[in-house]
């Protein structure tokens, strides 16, 4: 485990997936993140790359070869992080491609996430490098699952997920036999900017947005105010996840999406897949900011 800390706050990474798994307060000992518990689900906050969601048959065509490729990608569960860099407020975790990746992935890359903690603010910024001498094509995101409710005198639906701006944005389903996303949509924001979090919101899967207006979101308690916002400048599309009737939530901010229904399975002409030219450089990046009032 890495920790990176400070008077207010206290992070811990794990190497596997360089996946963080703790938001921890340094005075009244609150954590922000969900523990992983496997009677709903076991992990905190994967990292996803180089695709976003499923495959149709967990599977995609380059140069008309067929290749598999597992839901959100291989980093997620990956041994091979290594630290690149790392300093009191800082770390930055390295994963590069290999033979065995190379058999998944044929394309020459190196994955880089730092995380930053500065006062309440945790940003995790992705660095993408091609160093292959072809287009690489990739997609990346987080996974964030947060505590909800906080505390046990609470329930789920004290909460809602607060955008900065009034919203029409309708989240697009998925085909729930295959998980690949679907043409039909459902209206899920109410306000104008809010959606309320209830046990069975959830049922479908995730809520998915590509054509969202806002850039921040808050996890918010209906008469405590605000716990979190998360800000996620440099991604297209959000995801919005729990297991149904479980106490978390997951904020996702996402640069790709699920396959299609309607996929030729060629990974260049993925719905949102990112192409780089040989020898270039991509960042983005996200930021979890833990309201004060909830620190002390």
């Amino acid at each position: 485990m890495y920790t990176l800390h400070n008077d207010l706050l206290k992070i811990n990474i794990k190497p596997k997936g360089a996946e963080l798994c703790n938001i921890l307060s340094v005075k009244n000992k609150t954590e922000f993140m969900w523990q992983a518990d496997p009677k709903f689900w076991g992990s905190h906050a994967p990292n996803l790359f180089p695709i976003i969601g499923c495959m149709k048959d967990d599977s995609y065509i380059y140069n008309t070869k067929t290749y598999h490729m597992p839901k959100h990608g291989f980093a997620r569960h990956n041994d091979n992080f290594v630290i690149k860099k790392q300093s009191d407020s800082s770390i930055t975790f390295s994963l590069t491609s290999n033979e065995a990746l190379y058999k998944l992935y044929p394309f020459l890359f190196e994955l880089e996430i730092t995380y930053t903690l500065s006062k309440n603010i945790l940003t995790i910024n992705h660095t993408v490098t091609n160093s292959d001498e072809k287009t690489l094509y990739f997609s990346l995101g987080g996974h964030p699952a947060f505590n909800c409710p906080l505390s046990k005198d609470e329930d789920y639906t004290d909460y809602y997920l607060d955008f900065e701006k009034d919203e029409n944005s309708q989240s697009y389903l998925l085909n729930m036999d295959n998980g690949l996303l679907t043409s039909e949509t459902k209206p899920v924001f109410s306000d104008g900017n809010k959606i309320n979090l209830r046990p069975d919101l959830f049922n479908e899967d995730a809520l998915i947005f590509k054509d969202l207006k806002s850039r921040v979101v808050s996890l918010t308690h209906k008469t405590k105010g605000k716990v979190l916002t998360l800000n996620f400048k440099d991604f297209k599309e959000l995801g919005i996840w729990a297991k149904p009737n479980a106490p978390y939530v997951c904020i996702e901010p996402w640069l790709g999406i699920a396959d299609n229904e309607t996929t030729d399975q060629n990974i260049e002409n993925k719905e949102g897949i990112l192409s780089l030219k040989a020898g270039a450089i991509f960042n983005a990046s996200y930021s979890i900011e833990i309201e004060q009032s909830h620190l002390v």
